[in-house]
């Protein structure tokens, strides 16, 4: 169990310390389920009313906040990012031993640098180069010619396709495919549908995070791009020929259709699809909202809703049909204006 001293965790963050600076914290705890000698944050005006009784040893917050706080106080300017920079002092993730278990295959024409880790029945294939301090978890497959950088993760059961190419430091989560073929299919004269080949591959930065389940479709002619820190939650879908921008944020069951483009620091929230009948660009810093349907680009940079709020259902079902009404309720005050107009001014039509 990781010990750390305020100190220590005060000089990491870059933190004002008001409190003792040698008390020491063994983990981490939310503001109401901390415990003494544990850390924890407040990073939301919504959680405040749990901090005057929060147990925990020390917490993270701003300046303002730091007056109500009945424990050691580690003032920031950005208290989430402080947490998150501190959470990571406290990551045990267990790893397994260095080397090659003896149920791993590896092909004799793969390259394996130094420290790496392959776990029982991983399996590296003909000239796959994996670099130095990679780990590859139980039963994960690393195909023929693929190759992957430094320090990178790869999870249980992934599968790491012919030929792509991912990058230093990042975490392909268990279950995740990189690089099977996109969905290309063609109807020939007698409406059976006939595979496109696809010839690409996925190329993926730095520091990329990939969630458990999602997948990233190859390129059919050219590749599939994923830029330097990106983060993909679990059961995403990106379809091939993609381009997502450095750091942008795909949310759980997000899904991009083919060709999508997305600008920098994007953020899809969660279950957003994004398809058009051209392809569609999204422009550096837009944030789309959850459930949200994007069907066209996005030229402008702010947040875009699309989807519909909830309501109690019978309440939801009455304006759902008057949303089927609109273009009927429309051409009917468009007659009304139309009618006002002819009126001689001053004029008003109505019972006498």
């Amino acid at each position: 169990m990781t010990a750390l001293t305020l100190r220590r965790i005060a000089a990491h963050i870059g933190a004002e310390l008001r409190g003792n600076a040698d008390a020491r914290v063994v983990g981490l705890g939310s503001l109401q389920s901390a415990k003494p000698g544990e850390l924890t944050h407040c990073s939301s005006p919504h959680y405040e009313r749990y901090l005057p009784d929060t147990r925990a040893t020390a917490v993270i917050l701003g300046a303002k906040s730091a007056e109500r706080c009945p424990a050691a106080a580690l003032i920031v300017k950005n208290p989430a990012l402080s947490y998150a920079r501190a959470s990571q002092l406290f990551s045990e993730r267990p790893k397994d031993a260095v080397g090659i278990h003896s149920s791993a295959e590896v092909s004799p024409g793969a390259t394996l640098g130094s420290g790496v880790r392959l776990a029982a029945h991983a399996v590296v294939g003909d000239g796959a180069t994996i670099g130095d301090g990679v780990e590859i978890g139980s039963g994960a497959v690393v195909e023929a010619g693929a190759e992957i950088g430094k320090h990178t993760r790869v999870g249980a059961n992934a599968v790491i396709c012919h030929d792509v190419v991912v990058g230093k430091h990042c975490v392909i989560h268990p279950g995740a495919v990189i690089g099977a073929d996109g969905f290309g299919f063609v109807p020939d004269e007698d409406g059976r549908l006939q595979e496109v080949a696809q010839l690409g591959s996925v190329r993926m930065g730095d520091d990329v995070v990939v969630g458990a389940c999602t997948c990233i479709d190859r390129g059919a002619i050219g590749d599939t791009e994923i830029g330097n820190g990106v983060k993909l939650d679990n059961l995403v879908q990106i379809g091939h020929n993609c381009k997502v921008g450095d750091h942008s944020i795909l949310c759980g069951c997000a899904g991009i259709a083919g060709s999508t483009t997305l600008g920098e620091h994007t953020i899809l929230a969660g279950g957003v699809g994004v398809a058009g009948d051209s392809p569609v660009t999204i422009a550096a810093g837009v944030t789309v909202s959850a459930m949200s349907f994007v069907s066209g680009s996005i030229k402008e940079p702010g947040v875009y809703s699309a989807a519909l709020l909830h309501n109690a259902s019978a309440k939801w079902r009455r304006n759902a049909i008057r949303f089927q009404q609109l273009d009927a309720m429309a051409q009917r005050l468009s007659r009304l204006e139309a009618r006002l107009a002819e009126l001689p001014d001053g004029t008003e039509s109505g019972p006498s």
